[in-house]
């Protein structure tokens, strides 16, 4: 059953300064696509029959001793490096705060529920090819054990909306996410553009009380810059895990990042076919800022940002220490997770693991190996000795070039052998979700309304991440 926040919930001491009470849109039509059973039982709610959840998630009436409306947050943020203070939630919401069985705050948010003050030209809604979009994208980055916001509810609306980069009209939906929080870097940006030290200082003390608090300390500034060190470990472990998944999230603006270090408002994100540093995941990326390649840097560059941001409570020099564990964090993460989805121990060296790394990811990219077949077929590496032979990209294996890779995989025990005998690793071929098995999955969607691809697809990733847990 539902476990209530203590009242008032958390975010009401921010609300007044950083959101905006909303109305969520009237959709002419609530149809069901989708509920998260394992987390809505997480944080309480997989007992509401589907009539309730649908009251809850697309009508959004507020949720016992919970927000009394929804809230539309403010923020500002720089996209592809130009400052923009016209930012905040214009087809979304803060419906709601949940907590766990240990305590843990869980944030509700919204994409697709309307127009808000921070909509401009928009009509706040979101095509339902979109929600599913999102579902796999963070349903697999999960299954990857990337620190990732959840999907939790899809509804279509029975609206036909008109997009410019997709075939129109299509239909519409609502998403909702849970997500451990909403307050982006691009909220303290806002503090700090309308001089705002005092909101400034508010947002602090709320991110260490509900967040990290390690950082707490009396003096502020001390606290400031803990808890800048706190985000650039947390963003610096989400991008190590991003490398390692062959993830490119497409649009690093620092209004999509987050202070917990949680992979959330990805739009035309891809996983990667093939091992390219110059990969890019969206269309209008005509420079290739985000490239798969650049990720590591600009989020140095967005922490960068945020610890300018926070310049009116802490002195430069003190904020430039926060920032100081950024590179080693994300080594340690991107070394850690590659041995993760390889089913290894590391060596217990970082040095010689990053020596590793440079050798592997080197041959991926110069023989052109499968990604995702790859880290499959070395699952377990001397373990999977068998399987290696039998992949489809068995000859490449086999190659001189491979020597190095298979060397460094021989000196490393696997961490869960007796997973090879898992029903997942008996396939041929791992779960993939490249474009093109995206766009397999939404054609039956679109053309006959036929969800039992998406179903089975959902099926795969529960056995793979059983497989892969940790």
């Amino acid at each position: 059953m539902l476990r209530e926040p203590p009242l008032p919930v958390p975010f009401l001491a921010l609300a007044d300064h950083f959101a905006d009470a909303v109305e969520p849109a009237n959709f002419p039509a609530h149809v069901l696509r989708f509920r998260n059973r394992r987390w809505s039982k997480v944080v309480g709610l997989d007992d509401l029959e589907d009539t309730q959840w649908l009251n809850h998630f697309v009508r959004f009436d507020p949720l016992p001793a919970n927000l009394p409306s929804p809230l539309a947050m403010r923020y500002h943020g720089h996209q592809f490096g130009t400052y923009n203070p016209q930012l905040g939630d214009g087809r979304g919401f803060l419906y709601a705060q949940v907590r766990d069985v240990d305590g843990k705050l869980f944030d509700l948010g919204t994409k697709g529920s309307g127009q808000t003050p921070w909509s401009r030209a928009g009509d706040g809604r979101l095509t339902l090819k979109g929600g599913v979009r999102e579902i796999l994208a963070a349903t697999y980055l999960e299954t990857l054990g990337v620190h990732t916001s959840k999907a939790f509810s899809l509804v279509e609306t029975g609206e036909q909306l008109h997009r410019n980069d997709e075939p129109s009209p299509t239909r519409g939906a609502v998403l909702v996410r849970l997500s451990e929080s909403h307050i982006r870097f691009g909220t303290f940006q806002r503090c700090a553009y309308l001089d705002d030290t005092e909101g400034l200082a508010r947002l602090v003390d709320y991110c260490v009380a509900q967040f990290h608090p390690e950082a707490d300390a009396t003096d502020m500034a001390v606290k400031a810059v803990n808890l800048l060190t706190a985000i650039t470990r947390a963003t610096a472990a989400m991008i190590g895990q991003w490398m390692a998944s062959g993830f490119v999230h497409g649009v690093m603006n620092t209004d999509n990042f987050n202070v917990t270090g949680e992979t959330f408002d990805f739009g035309p994100w891809r996983f990667l076919p093939v091992s390219d540093p110059n990969f890019t995941a969206a269309y209008f990326d005509e420079n290739g800022l985000y490239s798969f390649g650049r990720q590591p840097t600009q989020g140095a560059w967005a922490l960068q940002q945020l610890a300018s941001a926070l310049l009116p409570l802490a002195d430069a020099e003190d904020l430039a220490k926060g920032l100081a564990p950024y590179e080693a964090a994300y080594q340690q993460s991107f070394a850690a997770h590659t041995h993760h989805l390889l089913g290894l121990h590391s060596s217990g060296d970082l040095r010689t693991d990053l020596i590793f790394l440079q050798a592997f990811y080197g041959w991926m990219t110069t023989s052109g190996a499968a990604w995702p077949q790859t880290f499959f077929d070395l699952y377990g590496g001397e373990a999977s000795a068998d399987r290696m032979k039998a992949s489809p990209q068995a000859t490449l294996y086999q190659t001189d070039t491979f020597s190095p890779v298979r060397d460094a995989l021989a000196a490393r025990a696997p961490t869960h052998a007796d997973r090879l005998a898992r029903p997942y690793f008996q396939a041929a071929e791992p779960v993939k979700m490249l474009v093109e098995d995206v766009e397999g999955l939404w054609d039956p969607i679109a053309a006959d309304d036929d969800w039992s691809g998406f179903e089975a697809k959902l099926a795969l990733l529960e056995a793979a991440r059983l497989a892969l847990a940790p």
